[in-house]
């Protein structure tokens, strides 16, 4: 095994136009990146015939090459015991985000800053899920009682739970940015803290009636931003931008007094009075948007976003979406894009095993079955880039049956308790209620059946690999 993993990346340094036109290698989950200095080099269809290589592609500065999870450590080490040299993901991010254009560049930091607090609220999303299912009338009549039995200590635990990532959220979102953008993290979470800070009026009751806003100078409204994201995010990164500038200019001996107490007093004085109250205003603005296509009547809404997210994953920006999705949840509790787009994962899934199963070519075949597999869990990469992408047709029938399945989904309103999570991993987040996961299963069922067969009938033979 060690000796076909030193082969394959033997093969693949060749391929991409041996060390001398790589600068550096790191890798991901899935894909080995690496830092190429002339593109023009890379011999793309060589790259793609080498055994266990899923799909490759050029993006921003980055020759990413997918092997699958597991195979990419083991290709990775080969790749730098051969001598290329060793870089990290943030490293690579840090010359990668020099490539694109402005758009490319800002979709990729909105990634950056909000990929790593998912996790929490994957999480947070499962709790409501499983709070929602063990309150039901039906599961608690299983064991004899009833939701008003419930003691109010129980449900207050859930509330822990459910509630604390949502009500802190923007702690996290300033803490991310500080981060990225290279101030003290520690710094952005008492910022973000201070955002949400018991003594100003909470939000969710203002918006509510149930409290009034603080009026300074008898026009500026104060109050918490619990649940909200642009504010937090735009002081996260003047934040950060602010103390990287203190530190420059504050001798050493007061810099660690100084720099934190400036940076916080000058940032929450300006978040609260200028950055909260504009970028608000901005948030509102595109949720209206986002809200307006979500409600598109007559499954409109499901037929265009569970069609086209696909098409967004291939450049790379989807996380983006992520803003909107945290936005939904902090203000319903309720997600119904995931099931949207968990139509569009499932039905590119299908697409690949229906290329899998038809298929007599042993390599194809050894590359599309686990690719599906790695879509139904909620991974589209390998299948579209290693199967879908490459033969056209299956990905633009995964494209349909995912307008299908989005259709269906969007016609019964069907919202997910969470995010981040789709196709099978995703059913966690509707068990909520009985109706809600059948409506999910038909949704991937209706979403894959559509794509499956299509590709079977139209949208693969063997003919295309000549």
């Amino acid at each position: 095994m060690a000796d076909e993993n030193r082969r394959i990346a033997e093969e693949l340094i060749e391929a991409i136009g041996g060390q001398e036109n790589i600068d550096s290698a790191a890798h991901c989950a899935t894909r080995l990146r690496l830092m190429v200095k002339d593109k023009e080099k890379i011999d793309q269809e060589k790259v793609e015939e080498i055994d266990k290589v899923k799909g490759a592609f050029y993006n921003s500065g980055q020759f990413q090459v997918i092997f699958g999870t597991g195979t990419v450590n083991r290709i990775h080490q080969e790749v730098i015991a051969l001598g290329v040299s060793e870089s990290s993901k943030s490293e690579q991010k840090a010359e990668s985000a020099k490539q694109g254009n402005a758009m490319q560049r800002l979709l990729r930091t909105f990634g950056d800053v909000f990929v790593p607090i998912i996790p929490v609220l994957v999480a947070t999303g499962l709790f409501m899920g499983l709070r929602g299912l063990v309150t039901q009338e039906a599961v608690l009549g299983l064991f004899g009682t009833t939701p008003e039995a419930i003691p109010d200590n129980f449900i207050l635990y859930t509330e822990v739970l459910t509630d604390t990532a949502f009500a802190f959220l923007p702690a996290l979102i300033a803490w991310s940015a500080f981060r990225v953008f290279g101030g003290s993290p520690v710094i952005g979470i008492v910022l973000g803290l201070m955002l949400v800070n018991p003594a100003l009026p909470n939000a969710y009751e203002v918006g509510e009636g149930a409290a009034d806003p603080l009026m300074f100078f008898g026009f500026i409204p104060l109050i918490g931003y619990q649940g909200s994201v642009l504010p937090a995010f735009i002081a996260g990164y003047l934040g950060a931008k602010l103390e990287k500038w203190l530190r420059q200019r504050i001798p050493e001996a007061l810099d660690l007094i100084l720099t934190p107490f400036l940076t916080l007093f000058i940032m929450i004085t300006a978040a609260l009075f200028i950055v909260g109250p504009i970028f608000s205003a901005v948030e509102a603005a595109i949720m209206v948007g986002a809200t307006f296509v979500l409600e598109l009547p007559l499954g409109l809404s499901g037929l265009i976003i569970g069609g086209l997210h696909q098409v967004i994953v291939i450049t790379g920006v989807h996380h983006i979406f992520n803003l909107f999705e945290i936005q939904l949840l902090a203000d319903n509790g309720l997600n119904p894009f995931n099931a949207l787009i968990t139509a569009g994962i499932a039905a590119q899934g299908a697409a690949a095993l229906a290329v899998g199963l038809k298929t007599k070519a042993k390599k194809l075949k050894a590359i599309a079955l686990p690719s599906s597999v790695s879509a139904f869990l909620g991974i589209t990469e390998p299948a579209i880039f290693g199967v879908n992408l490459r033969y056209g047709k299956p990905f633009v029938m995964g494209l349909i049956g995912g307008a299908a399945g989005g259709f269906f989904a969007a016609l019964f309103n069907l919202q997910a308790t969470g995010m981040a999570i789709t196709v099978i991993p995703g059913m966690l987040l509707y068990i909520e209620s009985l109706s809600s996961l059948v409506l999910y299963i038909l949704t991937n069922l209706i979403a894959g059946g559509t794509a499956f067969v299509l590709t079977w009938l139209f949208g693969y033979n063997d003919d295309m690999q000549q």
